[in-house]
């Protein structure tokens, strides 16, 4: 059984036949239409379509201006690019602990990492659930910190009925494969900065900084845009957002399907003692469940392991949560974390098993999953 999948059908293939007859494939209306409804849906004055949430993350960063010097705090276990987007402008990510409850950042954690160099913060709402993001935007705002919300899991998600992406200063989607809505690749910033919001859209497009002054000479079909800084080419093309805006007319059925999965798994292991369920933060519709993400109470990595063995032997596919960042190898060597540093996040790496949860999940096929982990949990 897959761990996930797309829902494609037909209306994702008539709108790329669409695009592909219009032969406008890239940067056109149809990633104007993906951008309009992604900031409708959470609530953004800004989207701007990108190449993928690293992408994202990375104009982010660029935008806030940070570099050498600065630090960023992130949470200690998330995928990595949570992390690598400080590197990237040659900012130091500054790693701290996790709430093992909702696998996101502990506000406290975040306090006690703060230094006179502290520029940002990078919030991960991970597996779908937001962070608690009260005390962070009470934190950050106390000593002047800019949020970066890490959204990439949290199409939909809200905390306390406001919509994620723009509770900070910037939020990054992603519209990865296992994403609820997905594009193939592609992400997607959002701002309510019109400032942060023109810096994105120039550096995502070379670094255009518009048309020059007709002072020189006449301007013309022909006039090209001045680049007064160096940016990428990160642009989400139009035959990816023909998929996105296809798959956003089915967002709310996705997390309608998704939410229930996600709530019998919850009816159907509630009385498994050996393990700790989804923490729903007290706000049950808020939680999007991109991964229904299980963890062990007792025991290790190994037996971990030999648990999502068993599972796999019944061609049941699982996955770790995430990793626990200061244990890869890039960032162990180059900054000195040892293996047990962080040990909320060492406990994440180790214990947590994501099972199978897509649309067109039956009860049957959860029965079995259900069926599978209790045998691998005796044996």
């Amino acid at each position: 059984m897959k761990l996930t999948s797309p829902s494609f059908d037909e209306s994702e293939l008539a709108l790329l036949r669409e695009c592909l007859s219009s032969g406008w494939v890239t940067q056109g209306p149809l990633t104007q239409q993906f951008e309009q409804l992604v900031a409708a849906r959470h609530a953004a004055t800004h989207a701007i379509a990108t190449t993928s949430c690293t992408a994202a993350l990375h104009l982010a960063v660029m935008a806030l201006g940070l570099g050498p010097g600065d630090e960023v705090i992130v949470p200690a276990f998330t995928w990595v690019t949570s992390a690598n987007c400080a590197e990237y402008v040659g900012a130091r990510p500054v790693l701290a602990d996790i709430d093992l409850a909702t696998y996101n950042l502990d506000p406290d954690a975040f306090a006690a990492a703060i230094t006179p160099r502290t520029r940002a913060v990078v919030v991960v709402h991970l597996f779908g659930l937001a962070a608690d993001m009260g005390p962070i935007l009470k934190i950050a705002e106390q000593h002047g910190i800019a949020v970066i919300e890490d959204a990439a899991c949290a199409i939909g998600t809200t905390w306390k009925g406001k919509p994620v992406g723009v509770l900070g200063d910037v939020g990054c989607l992603s519209f990865h494969p296992r994403k609820i809505v997905t594009t193939g690749e592609g992400g997607m910033v959002l701002t309510d900065r019109d400032d942060l919001a023109a810096s994105m859209r120039s550096l995502r497009n070379h670094g255009s900084t518009g048309l020059p002054t007709a002072d020189n000479e006449p301007q013309g079909p022909w006039t090209m845009a001045t680049f007064d800084r160096v940016g990428f080419n990160l642009r989400l093309s139009d035959i990816q957002a023909a998929v996105g805006v296809a798959q956003m007319a089915k967002l709310d059925r996705l997390l309608t399907e998704r939410r229930g999965r996600a709530e019998r798994y919850s009816r159907l292991l509630g009385g498994v003692q050996e393990l700790a369920l989804p923490d729903r933060a007290g706000d049950v519709s808020g939680h999007t469940y991109q991964s229904y993400v299980v963890r062990l109470a007792d025991g290790g990595r190994r037996r971990r392991n030999a648990v999502m063995s068993a599972l796999a032997k019944r061609s049941i596919e699982t996955r770790p949560g995430t990793h626990a960042v200061h244990r890869l190898g890039f960032y162990a060597q180059k900054y000195g974390y040892r293996p047990d540093d962080f040990p909320n996040a060492v406990r994440g790496e180790h214990t947590t098993i994501t099972l199978p949860i897509f649309p067109g999940m039956s009860d049957a096929d959860q029965d079995e999953v259900v069926t599978a982990l209790t045998d691998a949990l005796r044996s």
